[in-house]
């Protein structure tokens, strides 16, 4: 690999991880057009629609559901696609993250994986899609496993992590996990 091609990658690797921690600022400052900014204009909610505008609008009622907050990043881990003439211009990526939120009179800690793709537009690299995955989400005075790993109840049902990673699976498959834990993933339907 040429020297003008291991730059490219180590600027590439170096911009993409400024995301995240500008992505919790923004958060955390509750500044939704920095937010916005960070994602590609082209980005696709599904049916919550395409573009900045459409973000904003599914993002600003999410966090009126708390009132102060705290997201940490705890690591981040980048792939980088194959280089075109300018250096990479697709990455993906996973980012642990500690998050605290204050709702009402409760202290919100969650667990978070985000699993994130990137694409360089204009010279910038932005999100194309974040996916939140969680391990929990519990007040920090509860047990996480007494609480159904989500006594917010904003997940609608178990978190994901980490049986949706299937190396958790084929790890524990051939174990008496009852010796290590009392609350199983698969025992509330996951």
């Amino acid at each position: 690999m040429s020297v003008e091609a291991r730059l490219a990658r180590l600027e590439a690797n170096s911009e993409i991880q400024q995301l995240p921690i500008r992505y919790a600022l923004a958060v955390d400052k509750r500044d939704l057009d920095m937010w916005t900014r960070l994602f590609v204009p082209d980005v696709n909610l599904g049916r919550h629609g395409v573009g900045r505008d459409a973000l904003k609008a599914y993002i600003e009622p999410q966090v009126r559901w708390f009132y102060r907050s705290l997201h940490m990043i705890c690591g981040h881990r980048i792939e980088l696609g194959p280089d075109g003439p300018a250096g990479p211009e697709l990455a993906r990526g996973s980012v642990y993250c500690r998050a605290e939120h204050e709702v009402g009179d409760r202290w919100i800690v969650m667990a978070i994986r985000y699993d994130d793709s990137y694409r360089r537009v204009d010279g910038e690299w932005l999100f194309e899609r974040r996916r939140e995955r969680h391990w929990y989400a519990a007040d920090v005075t509860e047990r996480p496993q007494e609480v159904g790993f989500d006594s917010w109840g904003t997940m609608g049902r178990r978190p994901p992590l980490p049986a949706v990673d299937p190396e958790w699976g084929r790890f524990w498959a051939a174990s008496d996990v009852g010796a290590v834990t009392t609350h199983p993933v698969g025992e509330l339907g996951e």
